[in-house]
């Protein structure tokens, strides 16, 4: 029995929201259309894959994305980071997440929370240096790129080697979380020790990282500490340029990556990481595309599909 289009696009939308057991249970009861949960698998697959398909093809051909005048030279902000997912072949294998969106679609709710209205999203599954090309496609003239992410080597060596024009920065909480980890074991009083971490903290925003690493050098050392101690002012000062958190608040730009860790939940994980769910790596792939396609609001890519395979 043949397809329609529609009933492809909604299998799509629907399988990439619920598992495949879900879907045909509301595809069917909203439709009558009768189709089982391994119709719905096998399309959501095959959609995945020629969207796979599709970016391959054009990063290979170097026919890079093209912005109107006005978007190549706003600011972009970039955040990237990875989360574990099992898989069949591998066990846990790390997938990769990237978040591409700009000032405008931050929007204030209150003055402790913001939402984002919308993101360009790029996901793979393994290798480090594949993401990099698959997000490298999506910045290629792009000319004014914030990066915010932790501290992982990769990434600024990524962001070195193909965007040296851009803002790097360390995410600060993440900065602070390794303070926080030094100050736990330096310091036995709790009163001692929240004390030391406020104002340490405050010193990054106020003054960046150059004082803080004074400071840590200059505590007494405790042998307990000093193996600990002597990474993290390693640490600092391997990424000091990228925490001067000073000027990025003069400059007015963000200083965290909580939208990127918030992405991983909302793009992936609720759908991809469910209990006792362990996919295919292809499988996790394919899914993982739909997903970012939908959440990117490019869902016209899977539309233009459907129409032209019915």
């Amino acid at each position: 029995m043949a397809i329609s289009g529609l009933a492809q696009e909604t299998m799509c939308y629907i399988g990439q929201h619920l598992v495949f057991a879900d879907a045909e249970e509301v595809i069917n009861s909203l439709t009558g259309a009768g189709v089982d949960a391994k119709q719905i698998e096998r399309v959501c697959h095959r959609y995945g894959q020629w969207i796979e398909d599709g970016d391959d093809r054009a990063m290979e051909e170097q026919a890079f994305k093209e912005h109107d005048a006005g978007k190549a030279d706003e600011l972009h902000y970039v955040s990237v980071d990875g989360a574990m997912y099992l898989t069949r072949e591998e066990g846990r294998k790390e997938n990769k997440l990237g978040r591409i969106y700009t000032p405008d679609n931050i929007v204030q709710l209150s003055p402790k929370r913001t939402e984002l209205t919308a993101s360009d999203y790029v996901t793979h599954l393994g290798d480090h240096g594949e993401f990099t090309k698959k997000m490298d496609y999506h910045l290629e003239n792009l000319n004014s790129l914030v990066f915010i992410a932790d501290g992982a080597r990769w990434i600024w060596k990524w962001a070195e080697r193909n965007h040296p024009e851009s803002v790097q920065i360390v995410d600060y909480y993440h900065c602070k979380e390794h303070l926080c980890e030094f100050a736990k074991l330096y310091f036995k009083g709790e009163t001692e020790r929240h004390k030391w971490i406020d104002r340490l903290s405050g010193t990054m925003l106020e003054k960046g990282i150059d004082p803080v690493i004074e400071e840590i050098e200059k505590l007494p050392e405790r042998q307990r500490t000093k193996a600990k101690r002597k990474k993290l002012i390693a640490y600092y000062r391997r990424n000091r340029d990228r925490m001067q958190y000073h000027g990025y608040l003069e400059k007015g730009l963000l200083i965290g990556s909580g939208a990127i860790e918030s992405a991983h939940r909302d793009v992936l994980q609720q759908r991809l990481k469910l209990s006792g769910q362990r996919w295919t790596m292809a499988g996790f792939q394919q899914m993982a595309q739909l997903r970012v396609v939908y959440k990117s609001r490019k869902e016209h890519r899977i539309r233009d599909l459907c129409q032209n395979a019915a």
